[in-house]
């Protein structure tokens, strides 16, 4: 069984939101019903999300992803369509429901990390627990278990205005950890970070990953980042998902003008395995004969950057192997080339003639953000790890946070 999956998802702001989403079924883009006040955020989204994977939604401002992020867990209720999380429809509960849902089964992290500034990093850490009525001594034994697998470990009884930004990101992320939730919903968690610290968190999502085996769903505006990152990754466009595949998949065979003038700036090397260019081995020869001749056998998961050495070293062509060392197929040098050349079948490179995103970062119209939700109580507070939303109201930096913290420290 999945762990997530959307079925014909709609979300739509503004009047007669049924009819509208009766019109958009007959054809009708979101062009036209802006003209009548009504905003289509996301527009016939499907897509299943299996447990363990990476699951990337990638798009421009106002593509609708984080709308849809939002009602992966119950934030924003569908227009129409449905949403289920282990075969449980989540659009079906009732309110208290969903916070149960939220509070044991799905855990968020932000993008601007939603730290509590008048309470610990391990108080920050336990929060979701605290919500659940994990008893004190509980809740800050696994929030420092999960702090320890953030690596910040030592870091427990400082306050968030001490840390650094990307040690304030771990902190969002052992929250999230602390439930021990199935499903991670991740809301450009990164993209406020500096090229360095990203980078460095990416590798500590991926570290993770291999150690607690979670599925998770990743929203990024990042190619780069979705490639890294992704098992799978959904393209939007318009409130659209325009096409759905792996990086591979992407990378080799774009839907469209749109996805491809995207993957123009990619580094192809670091996401193209040796098994999505190898060809077939030659007919003829042993594979004895083919492995004695070939200058590295490697395997199908191995990325293309590092073939360029042994294509370089000899004529023969690199061979590649199965678990059990026997050849599946080769790399040739004019292969590895023409990979990295993007030469598409009609002979064009990948992306030509499609056209670059103008200055506003789009290539088609719609709205700036992703929404009329933009990142208000219900979307960055701490609340989505299970308080219904109106945790930072209550207990955040609105209320009276500096105040408790000051008292504290005394």
């Amino acid at each position: 069984m999945s762990r997530l999956q959307a079925e014909h998802v709609y979300k739509v702001f503004g009047r007669r939101p049924d009819e509208a989403v009766r019109r958009l079924e007959s054809g009708a883009d979101r062009d036209e019903l802006r003209a009548d006040g009504t905003t289509a955020a996301v527009i016939d989204a499907s897509f299943t999300v299996e447990p363990g994977q990476i699951f990337v939604v990638m798009g421009l401002s106002g593509s609708g992803k984080s709308t849809l992020l939002r009602m992966l867990n119950g934030l924003l209720e569908p227009t129409a369509g449905h949403v289920l999380h282990d075969g449980q429809d989540l659009t079906s509960l009732t309110a208290r429901e969903l916070r149960a849902v939220r509070a044991t089964k799905i855990s968020m992290v932000f993008q601007h990390f939603a730290l509590f500034p008048h309470r610990s990093v391990l108080e920050n850490a336990a929060y979701g627990l605290e919500v659940q009525g994990v008893a004190r001594v509980e809740r800050e034994r696994r929030a420092a278990e999960a702090l320890e697998l953030c690596g910040l470990s030592g870091w427990e009884t400082s306050w968030p205005d001490e840390l650094s930004g990307g040690m304030q990101q771990r902190v969002g992320l052992a929250r999230a950890l602390a439930t021990d939730a199935d499903l991670l919903l991740m809301d450009e968690s990164f993209s406020a970070l500096d090229p360095l610290i990203r980078r460095d968190m990416q590798d500590q999502l991926l570290e993770l990953q291999r150690r607690l085996n979670k599925t998770i769903v990743f929203i990024t505006h990042d190619l780069n980042e979705a490639m890294r990152l992704g098992d799978r990754i959904a393209v939007m466009r318009d409130g659209r998902i325009v096409q759905l595949g792996t990086a591979e998949d992407i990378l080799l065979r774009p839907a469209n003008d749109y996805v491809a003038s995207f993957i123009q700036d990619v580094d192809r090397s670091r996401v193209l395995t040796a098994g999505a260019i190898m060809a077939e081995p030659p007919a003829g020869g042993s594979a004895e004969e083919l492995l004695a001749a070939a200058p590295a056998a490697v395997r199908a998961d191995t990325a293309v950057i590092e073939l360029f050495a042994p294509c370089a070293e000899a004529e023969a062509p690199v061979a590649v192997v199965d678990a059990a060392g026997e050849p599946i197929g080769v790399i040739t040098r004019e292969r590895l080339l023409a990979a990295l050349g993007e030469a598409t079948a009609d002979g064009r490179s990948a992306g030509q003639s499609a056209g670059r995103p103008d200055s506003g970062g789009r290539t088609g119209g719609g709205p700036t953000g992703d929404g009329p939700t933009g990142d208000g109580p219900t979307g960055d507070g701490p609340a989505s790890d299970g308080s219904d939303g109106d945790g930072p109201i209550g207990d955040g930096p609105v209320g009276d946070g500096p105040t408790r913290k000051e008292a504290a420290r005394a």
